[in-house]
């Protein structure tokens, strides 16, 4: 098993940043990729960037040039630095994680207010 729990979230203004936070623990030796998901009301959850152990990185177009995904294997954290944050980025962002099977945070509310 492996467990993510992601402090952080938050309101931010339109043109603002925000760093999302996730730390993994359980078998975490077992974990490949990571990455961040989000859903907005009345959507399907959607991916918005994952990045394997050995750091290569995938974003969704929407976010290209605005997010930065990143991770830290020794500490088994993974981040998603978010600049120039539109209304649309609204959203509960829900970290992810890989093994033989996908494992979920329990999701973290980004709100930015137009």
């Amino acid at each position: 098993q492996v467990q993510l729990v992601e402090p952080g979230g938050g309101s931010v203004p339109a043109g603002g940043s925000l760093r999302l936070s996730c730390v993994a623990s359980g078998i975490i030796f077992r974990i490949n990729d990571m990455g961040w998901y989000r859903q907005a009301p009345g959507k399907q959850r959607e991916l918005v960037a994952t990045i394997t152990r050995g750091g290569s990185t995938n974003y969704a177009d929407s976010v290209k040039g605005r997010f930065t995904v990143s991770r830290d294997n020794a500490k088994n954290w993974v981040y998603l630095q978010m600049n120039s944050l539109k209304p649309e980025d609204t959203a509960v962002y829900y970290c992810n994680a890989r093994t033989s099977r996908p494992y979920w945070g329990q999701g973290t509310q980004v709100t930015v207010s137009s």
